[in-house]
């Protein structure tokens, strides 16, 4: 059983384990069954990170970029493809066999809790950090934050079912330990089409009044869109409540405009069904007249046969009928 968030004594105090477990195993069984959609080289997961990659590119424009728990490498492997110098590890030797050949090289098996061997523009690390057990977290966090002056995490804040999880924290438990390596929050990227949680850090070394600016100004945005918003909401329950309730000049209104657009519709209807009956009407007279010129034209050809004298007179007859049933056939 996982145990729940730790309280925060202030907002620098570190990452508290959440409870103790077992190290689990990330072999073949817990990618086929534990990640939702089996997590495999497939078309979900090869455009989920495909995309990822289009939104680091277009937003960071990074030169080098490391994917700190890379999995199977579909990160390393999008980004790399989209000329980024990328490159994996992960803790999981099943995962990095199952890497693509094309990146094979870029990615190998080491734990997070050990020193990174060099320094990288932007390391990623998405929905890892979770799993990290409680008594290697602050050393994982230091190897991040010393190897990079770019982070992207995105850490997964509930699903505490996950019998991986052995680490969940609210967010803001891991914005105050990033803290303390001198990484802030970057207030004005989004970074939500990875997770809604995903959050991007950079270290920052500004007066402290700067730094309250940035948040006051965030924080001040996202309370006028809130309020906003509720006022939108709250004044349209109350219109639909009028109009349920046959209150105001809103429902006579809009009954109005039903009307209308039944009137439309049965006039529409009616001019739809009185076409239909004069296309059939044509194609029974055109039938009738194709009827009466194959009779013509057959007793034309009997009087041919008969009167050996009439046939320049019949065969200008005939040319004349066909002519006639070529115009009626257009």
């Amino acid at each position: 059983m996982l145990g729940r968030l730790a309280t925060m004594a202030d907002q620098t105090t570190s990452v508290e384990p959440a409870g103790s477990a077992a190290a689990p195993e990330y072999g073949a069984d817990y990618y086929k069954h534990s990640c939702g959609i089996p997590y495999e080289r497939n078309d979900h997961w090869l455009g989920f990170f495909g995309d990822i990659a289009d939104g680091i590119v277009r937003s960071l424009r990074p030169t080098s970029v490391l994917d700190a728990g890379c999995a199977m490498g579909f990160l390393v492997e999008a980004l790399h493809a989209r000329g980024v110098d990328a490159w994996g590890v992960d803790v999981s030797e099943y995962a990095i066999s199952q890497v693509h050949e094309s990146v094979r090289e870029r990615c190998s098996v080491a734990s997070l809790a050990q020193p990174l061997d060099r320094r990288y523009d932007l390391i990623v690390s998405i929905e890892v950090l979770e799993h990290i057990p409680p008594a290697e977290i602050d050393a994982v966090i230091a190897n991040l934050c010393g190897a990079t002056d770019r982070l992207l995490l995105s850490t997964s804040p509930e699903d505490f079912g996950e019998a991986t999880h052995l680490n969940v924290q609210a967010p803001e438990a891991w914005s105050a330990a990033l803290a303390r390596e001198g990484f802030l929050r970057d207030l004005e990227l989004d970074f939500s089409f990875i997770t809604p949680w995903a959050t991007f850090y950079t270290r920052r070394e500004e007066p402290l009044a700067e730094t309250v600016r940035a948040y006051d100004r965030s924080l001040w945005r996202l309370r006028r869109e809130a309020a906003e918003v509720r006022r939108a909401l709250i004044a349209e329950q109350e219109r639909a409540a009028r109009i349920e309730a046959g209150e105001g000049d809103e429902a006579p209104r809009l009954q109005r405009e039903l009307d209308s657009r039944d009137e439309e519709i049965l006039r529409l209807r009616d001019l739809l069904i009185g076409k239909d009956a004069e296309l059939g009407a044509a194609h029974g007279r055109i039938a009738e007249l194709d009827a009466h010129s194959r009779a013509f034209a057959h007793a034309a050809q009997r009087l041919q046969a008969r009167v050996p004298g009439a046939m320049r007179l019949g065969g200008a007859a005939l040319r004349r009928l066909q002519g006639r049933r070529g115009q009626s056939g257009d």
